[in-house]
């Protein structure tokens, strides 16, 4: 990192060390419910009766741990700056901003609010399909987006965006730490593996809530990921990409990377098999061909058990004599930003002409669309 580099992220450290205090409180240090032991397993933790109830509830309410910079603070204002191209004004406008979207939405407080009754979840989980397969040689968390089999049909607006920023909340406040601990270093990015299986035109009606989620990330989640892998492409992306590609900043652009075919093979090369996502694992692999245990995008993965479980192990800790309360939690939600804008709208003029009888279930596996 140079000297330029080094001098803005102390100018915005002095910045951020003068916010109001509701701001510093949740960007520095809070009391976690029900942060996760790296070195403790989730069946040990969720069996209450190995351990004291009382002191399993001390345990659970004295913990503390950062809200967003996770105690790598350094590197999270690395993130905003990076976002921002290196202006120091701008990046702490952002991330002011980011702090004070939490305070008014409670985001601190999401993981505390489980999305209620159990079947309403699951039809949550079966339309916007999203999970974790595991990690990468390298300590990353697997990341894996059902792109072209999600409805977004079975809920409100509103219960989507809730899911979402839980699972970028339980990312960040407990996989990442987790990670960070066990490989003794700062891990704070993810890997996104994005499956294109069923891709098509009418994924358009989509646009206006994939632009709402894509811009509560970039403004305040920002460079989270390290790499976007796009796999099992049909000929629709290819014209989707060539309208897109022009419209991303170039950061984005460098950190996409559409493989051939399921991209076993190249995924292979920084993870395990056991971390490839379901639908990775052999050609013709789709999101929908597998069974629900390793289908990370199913409730009944792992993955989504213990998250589910966390959000209401908190929400009990946090009311302990009260039901839980069904409803979604409301976030405001942000104008898209002038990049997502402008991305939806040359979609949404642009790929009808692309449209035609028999291309659209065309293999991309042999265009070459990485290349400038």
């Amino acid at each position: 990192m140079g000297i330029v580099s080094q001098e803005a992220i102390v100018q915005l450290q002095a910045l951020m060390d003068r916010v109001d205090e509701p701001l510093k409180k949740t960007f520095e240090v809070r009391i976690s419910l029900f942060p996760f032991p790296s070195d403790l397993s989730y069946h040990m933790l969720f069996n209450a009766s190995q351990m004291c109830s009382a002191i399993f509830l001390f345990w659970l309410k004295s913990s503390p741990f950062q809200n967003v910079h996770q105690g790598y603070r350094a590197e999270t204002l690395v993130r905003f700056l990076k976002a921002r191209e290196w202006s120091v004004a701008k990046a702490h406008k952002m991330l002011v901003d980011s702090l004070l979207w939490r305070v008014q939405n409670d985001i601190d407080n999401i993981l505390t609010k489980p999305i209620v009754p159990a079947e309403l979840y699951r039809a949550v989980r079966d339309s916007q399909l999203i999970g974790m397969s595991g990690y990468s040689r390298e300590g990353l968390p697997v990341v894996a987006i059902g792109v072209g089999l999600s409805t977004f049909d079975k809920a409100s607006v509103h219960y989507y965006v809730q899911s979402h920023i839980q699972i970028n909340e339980y990312r960040d406040c407990v996989i990442l730490p987790s990670a960070s601990k066990k490989h003794g270093r700062p891990i704070t990015t993810c890997i996104k593996v994005l499956d294109m299986t069923g891709l098509k035109l009418s994924a358009l009606s989509q646009i206006k809530l994939l632009t709402i989620i894509s811009t509560i990330d970039d403004l305040n989640y920002p460079e989270k990921t390290n790499t976007y892998y796009i796999v099992n492409a049909p000929y629709i992306f290819s014209a989707c990409w060539k309208v897109v590609k022009p419209l991303l900043q170039e950061r984005t652009r460098k950190k996409i990377q559409v493989l051939p075919g399921c991209g076993r093979d190249e995924l292979l090369k920084i993870m395990d098999f056991a971390s490839l996502p379901h639908f990775c694992r052999k050609e013709g692999s789709g999101s929908s061909r597998h069974s629900e245990n390793e289908n990370c995008f199913s409730l009944d993965h792992a993955f989504h058990q213990q998250l589910y479980n966390y959000i209401k192990q908190q929400s009990l800790v946090t009311e302990p004599a009260q039901p839980i309360k069904q409803g979604s939690f409301h976030v405001d939600l942000p104008e898209p930003a002038a990049e997502g804008t402008e991305i939806a709208k040359t979609l949404e003029s642009e790929l009808p002409k692309f449209e035609n009888g028999n291309g659209l279930s065309r293999s991309i596996s042999g265009i070459k669309i990485n290349d400038d």
